[in-house]
């Protein structure tokens, strides 16, 4: 299971006026509930609320310059560890900066508190400096909204801050989703700590302290339903009915999945497609039915693979060719297990969606199967897997120098137990899905899979290692890096080392593999798509004082690897790049016909 809130020490409520009071209360009750993490982006209104965080020693506390690198910081920290993390900016445009985040959390189901500073009432609409509509800001990206308002700092005021406390951290734990919950707070002036303890007239207990080791109301998760005998024992005449089953598992940010379902392949004598998001490609659990090379293997379509159901937890994995492969299946019952209530079904292929807890299903499920079931068909795929792995080795053996699938295989091989990887999006998170070989390496992969942007990334990798304490990969191309240098800075507050592998292609190389880049004239194609930058990660990495070093094959990036945290930039080439891809999936094809006929 993720990271349990400790037991640690609260600030008490700060009388020092009717600001620090309220703002104090908030946070002192939100520590109750469990919040650590925080990011901090600062400025003049949101200072009680900054004060507060600052001075809550059961909150550990990130000073983030950029309000968008502070919502993905937020963000990363929340996803690492399963727990509502907060992120305070300041009124106006700060707030808006936040709204990335805001949609990668909400698509994701990640959990953040964002608290926006705002002007009083009398304050908006008036031509007020640094004053925008920041009611219901982020439209329906939020699991919950609230309008604060501004209340005196007697018994029910504090209560009230207390309340909305715990409401705001059950919503963004979700019952069963998770995601953002956004609450504006107005302030009037004082807003330092100016002396004036005639404004404070709670004398409540209750509202000057809250209850003692726990929150003023709690909300204890119910969480996704366990699944019923009246399922369990229907899955059980499916599984004996359909011996041709298959099992994909796309992103899950909790690895406790992986044993279950890896037992589960194990008594129904199924095959895993697993991406590495899924937390089944590496680790501790059997991995000898995880297939890797599915890509590949669903491009080819051999017919000796078509399955007769298919078993979906979470996410369909990223690949391209998986996802329309699947979704041809119109003959084959597909069923998904989707334990956060959401609609994970892109293909409008499922006979079911399974509302239960997924881990609870898999075990009881495993346990409930008659041990034993045929292996031909895993064996198939097995096969046919080892066969794709084989022509991808010897492909990338005849690469000279370095190459995009050549460096995400390596990492693969490198990635050590503890280990933290969080990937970027565009060719990245597909070179990743479809040349990570499995391994027994405890490691977990999170990326920014909800709404799929290249922006922030830096910002939650970063985020992510602060929060976890885990040694942290950051694997990106150019223009990730570029879209979030600014996260660099927030490097200081990792304390475990941050590797940040850039692949640098000069340009938008996932558009090299589109239709536009034959349909559409060479310069113009540089222009609009390709728009190569000519970035220089070593003058990147010395303006936010980070190590860096060039490196042009695999021997390279390992012994640089092994140097520690900084930037570890890997010049590649489009044009091959795409070359590469194309003789693998030649290669892959004539193995994957050999051993079908």
């Amino acid at each position: 299971m993720l990271a349990a809130p400790r037991r640690v020490p609260f600030a008490a409520v700060d009388p020092t006026n009717r600001n620090t009071a309220l703002a104090s209360t908030l946070v002192e009750e939100l520590a109750r509930c469990g919040v650590r993490h925080a990011a901090l982006a600062p400025g003049s209104r949101s200072t009680p609320l900054a004060l507060a965080l600052w001075r809550q020693p059961a909150i550990d506390v990130a000073v983030i310059v950029d309000e968008r690198s502070a919502g993905f910081f937020a963000l990363g920290a929340a996803y690492a560890t399963g727990q509502p993390t907060v992120v305070l900016c300041t009124s106006g445009t700060a707030a808006a900066n936040l709204h990335p985040a805001v949609c990668e959390a909400d698509e994701s189901g990640v959990p953040l508190i964002v608290l926006t500073a705002d002007r009083p009432p009398e304050l908006r609409g008036i031509g007020a400096g640094q004053t925008i509509d920041q009611l219901k800001l982020y439209g329906s990206a939020v699991r919950w909204f609230c309008e604060v308002g501004t209340h005196d700092a007697d018994d029910a005021g504090l209560l009230h801050y207390r309340s909305v406390a715990c409401r705001a951290y059950a919503a963004a734990r979700g019952d069963p989703r998770p995601g953002p919950v956004h609450l504006n707070l107005a302030w009037r002036d004082p807003l330092g700590p100016e002396p004036h303890p005639e404004d404070v007239t709670a004398t409540s207990e209750l509202a000057l302290h809250g209850r003692a080791e726990r929150p003023l109301t709690a909300v204890p998760q119910a969480g996704a339903a366990p699944p019923s005998d009246a399922l369990i024992e229907v899955m059980v005449d499916h599984v004996a009915e359909w011996r041709r089953g298959l099992i994909v598992c796309g992103r899950q940010p909790d690895p406790a999945l992986a044993a279950p379902v890896a037992e589960l392949a194990r008594a129904g004598g199924y095959p895993i497609i697993a991406e590495p998001t899924s937390q089944l490609r590496l680790g501790p659990h059997d991995r000898s039915r995880v297939v890797s090379t599915y890509d590949l293997i669903a491009r080819a379509r051999p017919e000796t693979l078509a399955p007769e159901f298919v078993l979906r937890f979470g996410e369909l994995p990223t690949s391209k060719a998986l996802r329309a492969w699947i979704g041809s299946l119109h003959d084959c019952r597909q069923l998904v297990v989707d334990g956060e209530c959401g609609w994970n079904e892109p293909t409008n292929t499922a006979a079911t969606v399974m509302r239960v807890d997924p881990v609870a299903f898999a075990a009881r499920l495993s346990s409930a199967v008659a041990a034993g079931g045929d292996d031909s068909f895993s064996a198939s795929w097995t096969a046919a897997d080892a066969a794709a792995a084989d022509a991808i080795a010897n492909e990338l053996g005849r690469v000279n120098g370095a190459s995009e699938p050549g460096v995400h295989a390596a990492l693969g091989q490198m990635y050590e137990d503890g280990d933290l990887v969080y990937t970027a999006s565009s060719m990245p998170i597909r070179d990743q899905e479809a040349f990570v070989r499995p391994g027994p390496a405890s490691v977990r992969f999170l990326a920014n899979r909800g709404a799929n942007g290249i922006d922030g990334l830096i910002s939650s990798g970063i985020g992510a290692a602060a929060a976890s304490g885990r040694p942290t990969w950051i694997v990106t191309g150019d223009l990730g890096l570029y879209h979030d240098m600014n996260g660099l800075a927030a490097i200081r507050e990792a304390s475990a080392p941050v590797r940040i592998v850039v692949l640098n292609n000069d340009g938008g190389g996932i558009f090299e593999f589109l239709p536009q880049a034959d349909q559409v004239d060479r310069d113009e194609f540089e222009g609009i798509l390709g728009t190569p930058l000519g970035l220089e990660p070593a003058r990147i990495a010395e303006l936010y004082g980070l190590p860096h070093v060039r490196v042009t094959d695999l021997a390279e990036l390992e012994s640089a690897a092994e140097t520690g945290a900084g930037i570890i930039e890997i010049p590649v080439d489009r044009s091959q790049n795409v070359e590469v891809h194309r003789r693998i999936a030649e290669r892959a094809a004539e193995a994957l016909s050999a051993i079908s006929r």
